[in-house]
């Protein structure tokens, strides 16, 4: 393993594979703050470019490309509320309101800073553990990956205000309806589709996301009522605000960046499971252990909120890449796609890379490392350039908003339908946060829905119908008691605040 390891370092360290990871890193990070044009849209783009190079060397530049742009799309998440990627929704939760009260330069510094921790942590569980986790990922089966996805819903109370969760309830169910649109995966039929061949393969996340932040938001800002409230927000948008970080602030961050590297690592080895539904776990986790007080700063700007899925995303990257060099099973859409890549370079993942080809294997891991330094060099003295694009006037930067929220999706499916389809969406979204509905909790159900529903009736079909799934293996037992733990934590707590209150309004003995 040692020589392995050093093998790598030889080969991370040339100049040209050091030149590729911070071409990967740049081009990869304007690529994410593009909407539409994500991870996979931007490998996609350089494996024309890798043809030539050593294998080592193109695969090394995928990965920068990867991770850049995940870090990309966090920026268009915390500017202007139009997630780039899919992986970044959970950042515009706290990202957006903290630029709105003038922080944008902090938002962005909290990003930098939780990225870079997270991916180094999940660098370095990958270098020590990659061949050890393979045989982890090997042991989940269906059964326990749908009571994975049911552990995820359970952060839906997390996307809920105070006495919001039976709205937020609504929207995950609402979610999860959307999600059956298609076709069915098992029987092959159409389902839910009135007809039309533009929803045969049903709707896309992109189109979703997009429709209800950026576009619901920038039409939302055309119908804000006063023009006082209006300027306000303007010029603190337009704030950079100071980048520093004051020592609480720090604090604050660390213990959230230990907790979220390493759900964000372990979700990632899973295969299928990938950045989003890790950064929304994280979210839900740090949401659901804060304190009653801190509670109420979630979507408002908490610098946990922020700071827990921008790390959890990164470290899930690198975590993909575990079941791609290890047992050759693409952990996520983009990885499938370096998979693609591999196997034209005539490099077949799986057990046996790590054997035949060792410096491929150890060389991209400990670029990993090397790509999370060159994002924190290339973009934290970048970050008073880009944040300009808040001094846009509203007038400028809501056409912006939307010709790239439309614009993007179209350039996914090249289907005038989509279009149509988002602006439908973004009318519904609109009524629905007028009426406090929160939209995260939508997109979390249609997320989880679709791979809810293929494995629980794959495990249903080993079983023979059979239920007795649910408690026959251990890990299905533990992640569904726990599920029901973090179901039954928020309940706990509003009977025990209704007592106390209770009591304090019960006059004491000497009033009797």
């Amino acid at each position: 393993m040692l020589e392995g390891i050093f093998s790598g370092l030889s080969t991370a360290v040339m100049p040209i594979n050091l030149l590729m990871v911070a071409v990967g890193c740049f081009a990869g990070t304007f690529i994410g703050m593009l909407p539409g044009l994500g991870p996979i849209t931007a490998i996609a783009l350089m494996i024309p470019i890798t043809y030539g190079f050593d294998p080592s060397t193109g695969l090394i530049l995928m990965a920068g490309v990867y991770y850049g742009a995940i870090f990309g799309g966090s920026t268009s998440s915390i500017l202007i509320n139009a997630p780039g990627v899919a992986g970044t929704v959970a950042t515009a939760f706290d990202g957006y309101p903290m630029a709105q009260k003038g922080q944008a330069g902090k938002a962005l510094a909290i990003a930098a800073y939780s990225s870079f921790s997270g991916g180094t942590i999940a660098a370095i569980f990958l270098l020590v553990a990659a061949p050890a986790l393979a045989s982890v990922s090997l042991s989940f089966q269906s059964g326990d990956y749908f009571a994975l996805m049911v552990l995820g819903l359970t952060a839906v109370s997390a996307f809920a205000g105070k006495g919001q969760v039976l709205k937020a309830i609504t929207m995950t169910l609402f979610g999860i309806m959307l999600s059956t649109i298609g076709t069915d995966p098992a029987a092959g039929v159409a389902r839910f589709t009135f007809g039309s061949m533009d929803l045969v393969d049903g709707i896309s996340f992109l189109l979703l996301a997009m429709s209800t932040f950026a576009l619901s938001e920038a039409l939302l800002s055309i119908l804000r009522p006063t023009k006082d409230t209006r300027s306000e927000e303007e010029k603190a948008l337009k704030s950079l605000g100071s980048m520093k970080l004051s020592k609480e602030e720090v604090k604050i961050m660390i213990p959230v960046i230990g907790r979220s590297s390493v759900l964000g690592f372990f979700t990632g080895v899973l295969p299928g499971a990938g950045a989003t539904i890790a950064s929304f776990l994280a979210y839900g986790m740090e949401r659901n252990i804060a304190s009653a007080k801190e509670k109420l700063g979630f979507g408002k700007g908490s610098i946990r909120g922020l700071s827990a899925p921008e790390t959890a995303n990164n470290a899930a990257c690198s975590g993909s890449f575990v079941p791609l060099l290890t047992l050759g099973i693409p952990g996520s859409g983009t990885t499938a796609v370096m998979m693609g890549a591999l196997i034209s370079y005539g490099v077949q993942p799986g057990p046996r890379l790590f054997v035949e080809q060792p410096d491929v294997f150890w060389s991209v891991i400990i670029s990993m490392y090397i790509g999370n330094i060159v994002l924190l060099v290339l973009n934290l003295p970048l970050i008073p350039y880009i944040s300009r694009l808040l001094a846009l006037p509203q007038q400028l930067l809501v056409p912006f908003v939307l010709f790239f929220s439309l614009v993007g999706v179209y350039l996914v499916t090249f289907n005038t339908m989509d279009i149509h389809m988002m602006v439908i969406a973004a009318a519904i979204a609109i009524g629905l946060r007028l009426l406090n509905y929160p939209m995260a909790p939508m997109l979390l159900g249609f997320i989880l829905g679709k791979m809810m529903e293929e494995n629980l009736r794959r495990a249903l079909a080993i079983s023979d119908g059979s239920i007795s799934f649910l408690w026959e293996r251990p890990i299905t037992l533990v992640i569904l008691l726990i599920s029901i733990l973090f179901l039954a934590a928020p309940l706990i707590g509003n009977l025990r605040s209704w007592l106390a209150n209770r009591k304090s309004a019960l006059p004491n003995d000497g009033e009797l």
